[in-house]
């Protein structure tokens, strides 16, 4: 009885089958982080660049 439980459990430890969605997740989840760390530099630097892109289209 122990022996069975003993290889299930290291067939289910050995198991990788959902580990590609497990780390897409884990990057998304740490690209939402940085982004909310970051929301109001990238908010500055999004501004600036249309100001400075808005400035210089009469130019052209």
């Amino acid at each position: 009885m122990f022996n069975h439980l003993l290889r299930k459990w290291k067939t289910i430890w050995n198991d990788e089958s959902g580990m590609g969605v497990v780390e897409v997740i884990l990057i998304i989840i740490v690209l939402i982080g940085l982004v909310l760390i970051f929301k109001d530099n990238l908010s500055d630097l999004v501004d600036s660049l249309f100001e400075t892109m808005t400035e210089n289209a009469g130019d052209v």
